[in-house]
């Protein structure tokens, strides 16, 4: 199956592409659409995350759930929404720990892509939604296909710093070698957390950690 992903993603993931939950998920969507529904990302943008940042150049993960839902605000980047589009209540949260951990303003942005484009796999573990319905694209073999991005990862790379916000993200813990990687857990940033995903201080300990293999630390300013 030919899959429009970045080079070296598509060598990677080469036989994800082959099996036949990928080839039934892409079924589903063509099939979707077909019947109307409105889905996010827009096509073009589903692979995103992996055209900004290739497999050599990942330094960092953030794992998010799904796409938003919301008109205009999926852009294939966990927790990211195009410029011009407000900023949702997670990614506020996101901002106001950078604010307190690394005491630079946030008020740029809410386009994550410097991130990416340094190295921070902006993940989510399912690619598509259909509007106005969160979660509504979880079973249908995403998360079988971003299990095996994260296991390929694990398997393939050395010294990454996977950020797991959330029991969603949680969950993927067991894909990675904690021997090879560095895993640092938090609430998840969204305010039904009530607060608790404030004073993890992710982002200057993924800089410690970065800094101490010798990788440039990410500038999180935006």
């Amino acid at each position: 199956m030919d899959v429009k992903i970045e080079q070296s993603w598509k060598n990677a993931l080469a036989p994800e592409f082959e099996k036949p939950y990928f080839e039934s998920l892409v079924r589903f969507l063509h099939a979707e659409k077909a019947a109307g529904k409105v889905i996010y990302p827009p096509g073009r943008s589903i692979f995103r995350a992996f055209e900004l940042t290739p497999v050599d150049a990942v330094k960092v993960v953030i794992l998010g759930q799904d796409p938003y839902h919301g008109a205009g605000q999926a852009m294939g980047l966990s927790f990211s929404v195009p410029d011009g589009i407000q900023a949702p209540p997670s990614l506020k949260n996101i901002f106001k720990e950078i604010q307190t951990d690394l005491g630079i303003p946030m008020s740029g942005s809410p386009n994550l892509e410097p991130w990416a484009r340094q190295g921070v796999l902006l993940l989510n573990a399912s690619l598509t939604v259909q509007a106005g319905l969160a979660n509504s694209h979880s079973r249908i073999g995403w998360l079988e296909f971003t299990d095996a991005v994260i296991r390929y990862l694990s398997e393939n790379r050395e010294g990454i710093v996977f950020l797991l916000w959330g029991n969603s993200a949680r969950s993927k813990k067991a894909l990675i070698d904690p021997s090879r990687h560095y895993i640092l857990e938090a609430a998840h940033p969204s305010p039904l957390a009530g607060g608790a995903f404030f004073g993890c201080r992710h982002f200057s300990k993924t800089n410690e950690i970065l800094i101490r293999q010798g990788k440039t630390p990410i500038n999180w300013q935006l």
